[in-house]
């Protein structure tokens, strides 16, 4: 080859590789996931707008929870028992203080998110996981909600990897009580998953669909009840701005010493709006319905038809609830609530008698395979909405079971506090338990 056809070559060769960059800069983005609509009206979603606290690389958050709650049947240890939202009540509480944000540079992406207050040490007892091993778990990761570090793919529609603890989706309610249409979830959503701590990877093959295969501990756990992990999968799935589908699937082996235990859990919701009119007094409306159903396995119990040596252990619960918005959603009201039965009580949260917790259990509340338990709840919700940022919440809620559950007037705690070890028997001392609960609620939530 000689040098005139060497430099023709190399000017072809140049030109070709000039254009395919143009190409390339000049190439459409994918569209981002969910950006083509306004999905802030979704439960379990903040209605926030607008990053106050932005940057290139941060976006900062900053969460304020404070609740007051009236028991009617005024308790005189102003215990709650039965929720994981609050626990206290005739009292003002701090539940969540949230400080913290998201990190974003190129391609790699993080979450840091505190939960000071009653979150702290609310969440915490509920996982049995700590009492396997040293290091006591519950308390490093106490403060917590979430924290997670990521790396992001322009691929399909976007693909992201992460590794930390993350939020749960099951049970459609928000950790946080500021993105929900209602303060008290029903059991479906409270008695079930608010993190995981493992891996999650979410693939985007549109800007309407999510894919997004788990790989945790356990289910709510800091550490793994025995020796294989949990995993399990969201598929969310939006083809209009007024439809959002989504399943959340789990299986795991999560009872803390009991190795041949699984349980598989499948959670599955639909939230439609039905109503959107900003120049109408009513200028929202929506709703939303979760279906449940899970079992446990293996280790004496089975799924169904238990007989006396080999006792059914599943759950089955529902939730509904209808939003609807006024004067240019400045004030919201929500009318809901569902039910649950769980045999076997493995997803019950465990009545704090005595400073019972998850992992110590109490002879006074017997989680024994094939114990039946049957609930019941409804909650009508009144928000004052003056801006994106602030919300006042007024909520009247009653729930009811079929065995005594409920704190009484005589409290969950013995005379003089908790004495022994964590929920211990008291000789002469029983808590007093009751099979209903209305209590009325004035919250004020704040996300910035």
């Amino acid at each position: 080859m000689n040098v005139r056809s060497t430099l023709i070559a190399l000017v072809l060769a140049t030109t070709t590789l000039r254009a395919q960059a143009d190409t390339a800069k000049t190439a459409p983005k994918a569209a981002d996931p969910f950006a083509f609509a306004d999905f802030t009206w979704l439960n379990g979603n903040p209605r926030t707008k607008t990053a106050v606290l932005d940057s290139k690389y941060f976006t900062g958050e900053f969460r304020v929870d404070v609740s007051y709650l009236y028991d009617f049947n005024h308790p005189q240890d102003h215990t709650l028992v039965g929720t994981s939202e609050s626990g206290r009540t005739n009292e003002i509480q701090l539940q969540q203080l949230g400080i913290g944000g998201d990190f974003h540079v190129e391609h790699v992406r993080g979450r840091l998110m505190t939960q000071f207050g009653m979150y702290s040490t609310m969440t915490p007892r509920n996982d049995a996981s700590p009492g396997r091993g040293q290091w006591d778990l519950g308390s490093a990761y106490r403060y917590l909600s979430e924290a997670y570090g990521g790396y992001h793919w322009d691929k399909m529609n976007g693909i992201n990897l992460d590794a930390g603890i993350f939020m749960s989706y099951v049970g459609l309610f928000s950790y946080y009580n500021f993105d929900n249409w209602a303060y008290q979830p029903s059991y479906v959503s409270s008695n079930t998953p608010w993190f995981f701590n493992g891996l999650r990877l979410q693939l985007f093959p549109s800007d309407k669909l999510k894919i997004e295969p788990w790989l945790v501990n356990g289910w709510q756990s800091y550490g793994m009840f025995n020796e294989a992990p949990g995993g399990g999968f969201q598929i969310l799935y939006r083809p209009t701005d007024r439809i959002s589908v989504l399943t959340n699937d789990y299986f795991g082996a999560d009872w803390l010493g009991i190795t041949g235990r699984q349980r598989f859990h499948t959670d599955n919701s639909l939230q439609y709006k039905y109503h959107d009119d900003s120049t109408d007094v009513f200028s929202k409306g929506a709703f939303s319905v979760t279906v449940d159903y899970g079992c446990e396995f293996g280790g004496g119990v089975q799924c169904t038809g238990g007989t006396a040596d080999i006792p059914a252990q599943n759950f089955f619960g529902w939730m509904l609830y209808d939003r609807m918005w006024f004067n240019n959603d400045k004030i919201g009201l929500t009318v809901g609530g569902g039910a649950m039965t769980n045999p076997g009580r493995y997803l019950v949260l465990m009545p704090p008698i005595n400073g019972a917790t998850a992992f110590s259990g109490t002879p006074y509340f017997s989680t024994n395979p094939g114990d039946p338990f049957h609930a019941w709840d409804s909650s009508v919700t009144l928000d004052l909405m003056p801006d994106q940022w602030t919300t006042f919440r007024f909520e009247l809620v009653h729930r009811e079971a079929n065995v005594p559950y409920f704190a009484g007037p005589g409290g969950v705690t013995p005379p003089g506090g908790n004495t022994g070890v964590p929920g211990a028997t008291v000789p002469g001392w029983a808590p007093d338990l009751r099979k209903q609960e209305t209590r009325l609620l004035a919250s004020l939530l704040i996300k910035l």
